[in-house]
Formats: structure tokens, C-alpha cells, sequence
């Protein structure tokens, strides 16, 4: 007697849920989840969840940058409620977002067009001397800092990736909301305006310890990976399950509309035909990836017929492709035949 692949039977099941044919995901997923992970897919109400090689469904992972679509979130509902302004220079907050030029805006930010480096200067070095929490020797004032001084007019309106620009930018909103400039000020303005809000209860800055899936080991060091005063650009934590529920929620407004104000600046890689405040955009797919020194995740939706697709899975570096093989798997599966509505 056979046993049954667990890949091909958790993969029949996110087929059934989006209902369409996803072979032709079949070698990236294997090759994504060759250590573990979590598969979960949800449209029009329906939920599936899988847990392979051994990893529990309801298991904590480090979202990494997926955090970046829940701080586009939060700048959404400042937005609303008038404490910030998505085109307004950042400067008009004042204290200390004081001295930011007129071009660093939330918009700019929270889309990578706001001038900025990929990370603060110091990471050339803490990036190896730091490897598990690079930016941990910073302080939020050194943050804003760096942001402050390396904001560029030349590079402004230009798409350059930046984890510097989205955890200056969650600490600019942190401040919005009367909140402490801080790691911990964004995380309670994230748990006030968003997840707490639409019941996201695992995604936080810190896990439940009994509930993590612990990430794998590489030759530079063991454990979670830390973001120092930048944890909105990547320092969140949380579930597949809440990953789905997110994505539903952009889809139904409950989290914002940002992710429509679709802009295509010169210098997007040949794979992203646009970029939305926490979001790329792949032709109908709107998504986000995130690279951790020990796991990988990725969350993505189709608004045509309201597919939303995640992927949580063990093993960090190396990566293969367009930055791996997890987005393109994530890409694979919500890209092909539409459902039939």
C-alpha cells in the first residue's frame, strides 16, 4: 500500500478552495517546503489549512517583511482617522520627524520611492557582526536619523527597497498615533488600529514561545531574527491562519483600500508591474514575500475572484530565482486560471 504524498494531498485541497488546477506549482512547492512549512489558501469563505514535515498548522512564524503590508495597513487607518496624510511630507508631524525633506512621505515610504537605502549604513557591518539582529544596536532616534541624512533627491520616485524607509515609516506612525517612537509604540498602534480590530490575535512583535516554529539553523547563528527599532519592516510575528484573515480583510475594505493606489515608478525589477503602499503588484496578483535568517513566508491575493494564498516555511538562506523559490510558488498557485465565479 502507498502512502499518499502529503505535498499532492494538501495541495488537492488548496485546489478545491480556489478551484483550479495547481500542478504546475507541485516542484516549487516541493522545493519551498523541503523543510517544513505551512500551506493555506481561502476564497469565498472556505479555509484550508496544511501542516507539513512536521510542522503544526497553527504554528508561530516570523512573518519578516510581510510585516510590511500590516504597517501600510496601520498608515491607512491613521489616514482615516486624519492623523496622517498619505501625500503630506512626513515633516508636517514634527517632533522628530522635523528636518525630513518634502519628497518622504507616507505614500513614498510605504512603496519604497521615498529616496532611501535598502538598510542604515551601519548594517554594511552589523550584518555579520550582528547576523540575527542587525539593526539591534540602534536606537529609534538613530533610526530616523539615518533615514533623515541619506534621503535622497536623486533616488526619490525611483523603486528602491528599503527596510530602512518601512521601519522609519512605522515609527513615523507610532508617533501619529500618540504613541511612543519606539518599537513597542508601533506595536501598540498596530494592535489598536489593525489586528486587534479584525481579531489577528498571533500577530505581534513577540510569540507565544510554545507556539513558534523554530527557524533553522545557518552557519552565522540559530534563533529568530531581530529588527532593533525597523520591527515594521519585518519584525512581526504570526499564523497562516491570521495570515489568510489579513488578506480577506484587504480584499473586503476592513483593512484599508491602499493596496488599489497602484503606482508603476521607473526602477521596479522585470517581475513587479506595479507597487502599492505594502504590496507588489504581479500582473493580477497582488502579494508579499519575506526572508528571515531561518524561515520564509509569503501572503498574496487575487481581487478578481478573492483568492488569498499564504506559504510559512522553515529555511532562510540560500535563495533561488526571484528571491526564492516560496514567492515563486505563492505566484504559481494564484496566478493561473481564474475560478469559475
Amino acid at each position: 500500500m502507498f502512502r499518499r504524498d502529503p505535498l499532492r494531498a494538501a495541495l488537492s485541497g488548496v485546489e478545491e478552495v480556489l478551484g483550479q488546477d495547481l500542478r504546475a506549482a507541485l516542484p516549487l512547492l516541493r522545493l519551498a517546503l523541503r523543510r517544513g512549512g505551512v500551506l493555506g489558501a481561502a476564497r469565498e469563505g472556505r479555509v484550508v489549512l496544511a501542516g507539513l514535515g512536521g510542522v503544526p498548522r497553527d504554528g508561530v512564524f516570523e512573518l519578516a517583511s510581510v510585516t510590511k503590508p500590516f504597517t501600510a495597513a496601520l498608515a491607512a487607518r491613521l489616514v482615516q482617522e486624519g492623523r496622517l496624510g498619505w501625500d503630506a511630507p512626513l515633516s508636517r508631524l514634527g517632533g522628530p520627524l522635523r528636518g525630513f525633506p518634502p519628497f518622504v512621505t507616507a505614500r513614498a515610504l510605504a512603496t519604497h520611492t521615498a529616496g532611501l537605502p535598502p538598510h542604515p549604513a551601519r548594517a554594511l557591518v552589523t550584518s555579520f557582526t550582528r547576523f540575527q539582529d542587525p539593526y539591534g544596536s540602534m536606537s529609534a532616534r538613530d533610526a530616523l536619523a539615518s533615514a533623515r541624512r541619506w534621503a535622497s533627491p536623486r533616488v526619490a520616485g525611483r523603486f528602491a527597497y528599503s527596510n530602512l524607509g518601512a521601519g522609519a515609516l512605522a515609527l513615523a506612525l507610532a508617533y501619529a498615533a500618540s504613541e511612543e517612537v519606539s518599537a513597542a509604540g508601533y506595536g501598540r498602534a498596530l494592535s489598536r488600529y489593525v489586528t486587534g480590530p479584525l481579531d489577528l490575535d498571533s500577530v505581534a512583535l513577540t510569540p507565544h514561545p510554545a507556539r513558534l516554529v523554530t527557524p533553522t539553523a545557518t552557519l552565522l547563528g540559530e534563533g529568530v531574527t531581530g529588527f532593533g527599532p525597523l520591527v515594521g519592516a519585518g519584525g512581526l510575528f504570526g499564523t497562516a491562519a491570521d495570515l489568510l484573515a489579513f488578506g480577506a480583510a484587504e480584499l473586503d475594505g476592513r483593512a484599508g483600500e491602499a493596496w488599489r493606489s497602484v503606482i508603476r515608478p521607473p526602477g521596479l525589477p522585470p517581475h513587479l508591474t506595479g507597487v502599492a503602499p505594502g504590496w507588489f503588484q504581479t500582473r493580477e496578483v497582488w502579494w508579499h514575500d519575506g526572508v528571515a535568517r531561518g524561515t520564509r513566508t509569503a501572503l498574496g491575493f487575487r481581487p478578481a475572484d478573492g483568492a488569498v494564498v499564504t506559504l510559512l516555511v522553515r529555511g532562510g538562506l540560500p535563495l533561488l530565482g526571484v528571491r526564492g523559490a516560496v514567492p515563486g510558488a505563492l505566484l504559481a498557485m494564484l496566478s493561473g486560471p481564474k475560478a469559475d465565479r
